[in-house]
């Protein structure tokens, strides 16, 4: 189980933490033949040999990196503007699967997870991680079906300060909930709430504020999700 920690682990910083916006677009546009995409394999590789730690492995490792070539490649070949989001979820729950099945397939843990130590860390860390920029992603690409009908000059407010904002809610969410301070998480809906009210009066926007409103409500329950996990695992 802890093997399989590292290997999402891995997964999730080559693909959101280590894979610049250029990367993508060169991806995008030269598919198969884009430099970045054999860059960004080049990455998992790494991660993947450090962070399991076990040259014996090596077959695994080769497994999880050339499937992930060809789930990319696919999806860069037959992904098109109005399918991007779905090919997005596509190309994630593939590589996982992958990820999973590999792991199936060498390992055959015997471990309790309410004793042990370790994998909890690596679990609190892992989904510490998924809730910053993976979680952006994922809640962008649900939201693309109405993102068309949101028009806001991008000089009405910071560079990236709504994915940042969302971020730092989900952290505040999964540590109070550790922590067992549920209280916290309704006076961060109110204060967003309070901090909200005079855009969307000023906007009047129906579309701006359900926009706003389904955003901030994917956000607060996958925090909330990954954070009860977590409390559930630990016992």
């Amino acid at each position: 189980m802890i093997l399989l920690t590292k290997w999402i682990l891995a997964h999730l910083i080559g693909d959101f933490f280590m894979q610049p916006r250029k990367w993508i677009e060169q991806k995008e546009k030269k598919t198969w033949k884009a430099p970045y995409l054999y860059l960004h394999l080049a990455v998992h590789l790494v991660l993947l040999i450090i962070l399991t730690g076990d040259p014996g492995l090596w077959y695994a490792v080769a497994i999880i990196v050339v499937s992930h070539w060809i789930i990319d490649g696919l999806k860069l070949q037959l992904q098109h503007e109005n399918t991007r989001g779905l090919w997005f979820f596509i190309d994630q729950i593939l590589h996982l699967l992958v990820i999973v099945i590999t792991w199936a397939w060498i390992v055959q843990p015997d471990i309790n997870i309410h004793s042990a130590w370790p994998l909890e860390y690596w679990l609190i860390l892992t989904a510490a991680l998924f809730l910053t920029y993976p979680t952006s992603y994922f809640i962008q690409h649900l939201m693309l079906r109405w993102s068309g009908d949101i028009k806001e000059a991008q000089s009405e407010s910071l560079h990236d300060a709504g994915k940042f904002i969302g971020i730092l809610e989900r952290l505040f969410i999964f540590i109070s909930v550790l922590a067992g301070y549920w209280q916290t998480v309704g006076f961060l809906l109110a204060a967003k709430s309070v901090f909200r009210f005079g855009d969307l009066t000023r906007a009047k926007d129906r579309k701006l504020t359900e926009y706003i409103l389904i955003g901030t409500l994917i956000s607060f329950g996958i925090a909330l999700a990954i954070a009860m996990w977590i409390t559930i695992i630990q016992g």
